[in-house]
C-alpha cells in the first residue's frame, strides 16, 4: 500500500500533523519507535519513574569531550508530551525575530503566520488556568514585595478541569504520564480523535533506520525502511522523531545518496542545537506547603528579558527530595523537608551556535554525539547565572532555604534546533513551509525546525508548527493544479 504521507514520530509535531492530514482525507501512516504506554498505573509510580527511570531511553551518546551521556528521551506513543508538565505557552511576536548579538536566528515566518495554528492547538488541547494555591501565593507575593521587577501571570495548562478531584493524578502530572487521560498530551488530544479513521494507520514498535530514495533522483524520498526490514512507501515523508533523532536520519540519507555534496542545506543538518539553560531550584519553607497542583504561575523579571521561572507541578518537589536525599539523612527528616519544598524551574533562551550540534555517528565505539557548550553562548550563560543568583538571594531573605541543581546535558526535555527553518539554504535546513531546501517531498514537523526556543516551553509552538506544515502540505497539490490550469 502507498500512503499520501508517512510521519516518523508521534510527539507534539508528528501527532498534530497526523491529526490534520487525516482530517483532510489523506492516507496517513504514523510510525512510532516506542510502544503505547501501559495503563496499569505504573506511569504514576514514583519508584519506577523517578528512581529507576523505567520509561526512559538508555541509548548511550558521546558528549563533546568524549564522555558517555544518556539523553533523557521517551520513546512511546505521544512522545515526551505524555510525561512533561502540561505548560503550554505561545512565543511572543518578538521571539520570531533575529538578534545576532545573542545568537538568536530569525524565523522564516512571523508570529502572525503561526497565530491561527496557535489558536487551533489551544482549542484542541483545551487549555485552562487554575487558582494559585496558598504556598505558591506566599512565595510570589514575597518576591514581588522584595523586588518590584518581578511580574507574574497565570500559566496555561493542558489539564482536565476536574483533575483536583483525582488526587493521585494531580500530585503526579509533572514528569509522569496520566493514566486517566487528565493531561492534554499528543496522544489523547490529537491521535485519539482520529485513530479510528480508516485513512490513519498507527504502527508502534517501528523504529525507522533509513529513508528510501527514488531511483531517478534522491531529492525525492519514496518511503522508509524500519529496523525489522519492513518498508513503507508514500508521496511525502514527515520527520517528527525529535531534535536529537530526525537529523540523524537526514544526515545519513544525504551521505548515502550523495546529496551531501549537492545540497547546501546539508552542512546545516544537526547544527544550532539548543535546549534552554535550565536550573531546578527547591525552596524549602518553614511551614508545610499545602499546594497540590503547584504549577499555576509564570514568573518573569525585568532584568532578565530572555528568562522565565515556573514551578514544578504536583508534588514533584516533595518526591525529588524523598528520592534524592542523601543516604545519611534519615527518612524521618527527608519527608518533612519534602513537605515544605516548592520546586522552581528556571529557564533562559540559549540561542543558536552552529557548533552546538548533533552528529549522527562518531567515535569508537560508533555512537551519536551531542556537541554542546554554553561557552559558545556567553550572553545566555551570564543572564542565567545572574537569574539563579538573584532568585536564591531573595528567597533566603524571605526565609526559604534554596537548593540549586543545574540541569545537565542529558536533560533534553526542551531540545530543539538541529534542522532549523529559514529562507537561505546556506544557513538553514527547511523553509517556511517545513520542506527541506532542495528536496521535493521531505518535511520537518518537530522541534528541530525551531530557529529560536523562546524563554518558555516550546511544546505549544511545536504543535502549532506541525499543524501549519500539515495544512500547507494538504493543499499543496491543489495549489499546483490551479497553477497549471492558470498557465
Amino acid at each position: 500500500m502507498k500512503y499520501d504521507a508517512i510521519i516518523i514520530g508521534s510527539g507534539a509535531g508528528g501527532s498534530a500533523a497526523a491529526y490534520h492530514l487525516t482530517q483532510t482525507g489523506k492516507q496517513v501512516l504514523l510510525l512510532e519507535k516506542g510502544e503505547q504506554l501501559p495503563s496499569d498505573g505504573s506511569t504514576l509510580d514514583v519508584e519506577k519513574v523517578l528512581r529507576h527511570g523505567t520509561f526512559l531511553n538508555d541509548e548511550p551518546w558521546w558528549d563533546r569531550e568524549g564522555n558517555i551521556v544518556v539523553p533523557e528521551e521517551h520513546f512511546n506513543l505521544g512522545g515526551k508530551t505524555r510525561w512533561y508538565g502540561a505548560a503550554l505557552l505561545r512565543f511572543s511576536p518578538g521571539e520570531f525575530r533575529a538578534d545576532p548579538s545573542r545568537g538568536f536566528l530569525a524565523w522564516p515566518i512571523g508570529y502572525e503566520d503561526l497565530e491561527p495554528y496557535y489558536e487551533e492547538a489551544e482549542r484542541l488541547l483545551d487549555l485552562r488556568t487554575f487558582a494559585v494555591e496558598p504556598g505558591l501565593q506566599r512565595l510570589v507575593a514575597g518576591l514581588k514585595s522584595t523586588d518590584v521587577r518581578w511580574a507574574s501571570q497565570p500559566l496555561p495548562l493542558g489539564l482536565s478541569g476536574d483533575i483536583l478531584q483525582h488526587r493521585a493524578e494531580a500530585a503526579h502530572f509533572d514528569g509522569f504520564a496520566s493514566v486517566e487521560g487528565l493531561k492534554s498530551d499528543a496522544q489523547n488530544r490529537f491521535l485519539d480523535l482520529v485513530r479510528r479513521q480508516p485513512n490513519l494507520e498507527i504502527m508502534t514498535g517501528r523504529p525507522v533506520r533509513a529513508l528510501l530514495p527514488a531511483a531517478s533522483d534522491p531529492r525525492t524520498v519514496i518511503g522508509v525502511e524500519c529496523e525489522d526490514g519492513s518498508r513503507y512507501y508514500g508521496d511525502s515523508v514527515l520527520l517528527a522523531a525529535g531534535a536529537l533523532h530526525s537529523p540523524r536520519l537526514l544526515q545519513s540519507y544525504c551521505e548515502v545518496t550523495g546529496l551531501a555534496a549537492r545540497l547546501p542545506a546539508y552542512r546545516n543538518i544537526g547544527r544550532h542545537y539548543k535546549s534552554h539553560v535550565l536550573t531546578a531550584m527547591l525552596a524549602v519553607a518553614m511551614r508545610k506547603v499545602p499546594d497540590l497542583l503547584s504549577k499555576t504561575v509564570l514568573l518573569t523579571h525585568a532584568s532578565f528579558p530572555y528568562s522565565s521561572v515556573q514551578t514544578l507541578g504536583g508534588r514533584l518537589a516533595e518526591e525529588i527530595v524523598n528520592i534524592q536525599a542523601p543516604r545519611w539523612l534519615p527518612r524521618a527528616l527527608s519527608r518533612p523537608l519534602g513537605q515544605r519544598a516548592i520546586g522552581l524551574f528556571l529557564q533562559t533562551e540559549d540561542g543558536s551556535h552552529p557548533d552546538n550540534r548533533v552528529v549522527a555517528a562518531t567515535g569508537w565505539p560508533v555512537r551519536p554525539q551531542i556537541d554542546y557548550s554554553l561557552a559558545r553562548l556567553p550572553h545566555a550563560r551570564t543572564e542565567h547565572r545572574s537569574l539563579v543568583r538573584t532568585l536564591r538571594m531573595q528567597l533566603l531573605r524571605l526565609g526559604y532555604l534554596p537548593a540549586v541543581r543545574p540541569i545537565p546535558l542529558s536533560g533534553t526535555a526542551h531540545a530543539c534546533g538541529t534542522l532549523v527553518s529559514g529562507v537561505d539554504p546556506h544557513s538553514s535546513v527547511v523553509d517556511g513551509e517545513g520542506r527541506m531546501h532542495g528536496m521535493e517531498n521531505l518535511y520537518v514537523v518537530d522541534g528541530s525546525a525551531l530557529p529560536r526556543s523562546s524563554r518558555v516551553n516550546p511544546a505549544l509552538t511545536i504543535y502549532a508548527w506541525g499543524l501549519r506544515v500539515a495544512s500547507r502540505l494538504a493543499r499543496a497539490p491543489l495549489e499546483r493544479s490551479s497553477a497549471v490550469l492558470h498557465t
